[in-house]
């Protein structure tokens, strides 16, 4: 996989990085995206999903043989399709960083339970 958007990542550093705050770095784009999205600026918000799928792609190589794997797949998906619209619509992106942060408690606990 050829890593367009964060130049300095490889697999091998990323997956130093515990499934919760890989979940959180992806959930950071897409609340990028929402800002972006608030601002009107849909080339930015496009961006943001490109990073988005770079570090969900990154993290599917690190879960392959989990659990998570099937789930984290589907999400993709869902960022794709998002991603291929002219229009991006803020309660679809939040509705998404919702369905992430599901997929870790650590994460969830971190970001929604405060």
């Amino acid at each position: 996989m050829e890593i367009k958007q964060h130049k300095t990542l490889t697999n091998k550093k990323w997956n130093r990085f515990p499934f919760f705050k890989q979940i959180l770095m992806i959930a950071n784009e897409l609340n990028r995206a929402k800002n972006w999205i608030n601002r009107g600026d849909q080339a930015e918000v496009k961006n943001c999903y490109e990073r988005a799928l770079e570090l969900i792609d990154l993290t599917v190589n690190a879960c392959i043989g989990k659990k998570v794997l099937k789930e984290l797949l589907r999400f993709r998906e869902m960022i794709a399709e998002e991603y291929l619209k002219t229009q991006k619509n803020i309660g679809t992106n939040q509705k998404l960083l919702f369905v992430l942060l599901l997929m870790n408690k650590d994460s969830y606990n971190l970001l929604v339970k405060k």
